[in-house]
């Protein structure tokens, strides 16, 4: 079973094909070409189920690289135990792969993706002027990005934890990738994405920039990040990528539509602000309690696969009750799922 999930909506590759710039176009069409085929793989794969989980962490990641063709995994270049790469690429996927698994070991006691210490692979320089990064079941895949557009894939340590993420959501809740379930599947990898650079940088809830892929687009585009967790619809403003970020952050601007299954990508914004208030208004470190309430919804077996908003936020209040009782953090998940237009009791 694979279930691929790139960091790159697809309606921003879409409008690259426009791009008067040649190299630009070319390469949206081939990601596009290589990406519509995991989507297609992609909706209808079941959950998994994790077998119990080991008593020790294990730590195990192996970089491949592809050498710029198609051919997964590629050769070795880093296995656990190896030494430091003379290329910077395969560093960061290794570091990186590394942050993520110490978020859900050190905060959640999570062994790994799925909970039984499954080793962690990456492929690194896949294709040429690959424009996207992704979780395909198995591996993580990183492309090296067009140079004109976007910068390579492995830059930002919240893609990483954003793609693995999904991992964890096809070991757990299972969320089925259309319509609001899939929003809600992208969300739950903003929202770790976000936490696990937070947790890297040991920041605060208010001293992060809550920005999803920061320094990832090039100097040549108008954008700071792919999403803002804290003010979605304002992460880019460039006709190259169709304007202005389309994310809602209310359910009064909900996009309605077929395209990106149902608009995963786009109203994905609507979870990830009901979060960030979440996280600014209990305050702290996010990974410390709002996580834990994020974490405990999308483990506790309780979600349907296709769960919609109004049953996440329900569900996200119930688990705030379950872990905190009465008290502030209750009331601050309910208020944050009020202000983004979803109301629970």
């Amino acid at each position: 079973m694979r279930c691929a999930c790139g960091i790159l909506p697809p309606f921003i590759l879409e409008k690259l094909t426009e791009a008067d710039n040649p190299h630009i176009r070319e390469a949206a069409r081939n990601t596009l070409a290589v990406d519509a085929d995991f989507r297609e793989n992609r909706i209808d794969s079941p959950s998994l189920v994790s077998p119990a989980a080991p008593t020790e962490f294990v730590l195990e990641r192996t970089i491949y690289d592809t050498h710029h063709t198609a051919a997964l995994p590629g050769d070795l270049v880093r296995p656990e135990d190896g030494d430091p790469s003379l290329d910077g690429v395969v560093n960061r996927a290794f570091e990186n792969l590394g942050l993520t698994f110490r978020l859900f070991q050190d905060v959640y006691a999570r062994h790994s993706i799925d909970d039984a210490n499954l080793p962690l692979d990456a492929t690194v320089h896949y294709r040429r002027r690959f424009n996207n990064a992704f979780w395909d079941g198995e591996r993580m895949v990183f492309g090296d990005g067009d140079a004109r557009v976007f910068n390579d894939f492995t830059i930002a340590p919240d893609i990483i934890g954003h793609e693995l993420t999904h991992g964890v959501t096809q070991y757990t809740a299972g969320l089925v990738y259309q319509d609001q379930s899939g929003a809600l599947n992208e969300s739950i990898s903003d929202v770790f994405g976000a936490l696990v650079k937070q947790y890297d940088r040991h920041q605060t809830a208010d001293q992060a920039d809550w920005l999803i892929g920061a320094g990832l687009l090039t100097p040549q585009v108008r954008g700071q990040a792919l999403r803002s967790m804290k003010a979605p619809g304002t992460a880019f403003d460039d006709p190259l990528l169709g304007g202005k970020d389309p994310q809602p952050s209310h359910m009064t601007h909900y996009v309605r539509g077929s395209f990106d299954r149902g608009g995963v990508h786009i109203n994905s914004g609507i979870p990830n602000h009901a979060f960030y208030l979440t996280a600014i208004a209990i305050g702290g470190f996010a990974w410390e309690r709002a996580g834990r309430i994020w974490y405990e919804t999308i483990t506790s077996g309780q979600l349907s696969e296709t769960c919609d908003f109004q049953e996440f936020a329900q569900a996200t209040t119930d688990a705030a009750e379950r872990l905190f009782g009465t008290r502030h953090e209750l009331e601050s998940v309910a208020k944050a799922w009020s202000d983004v237009g979803l109301s629970v009791h």
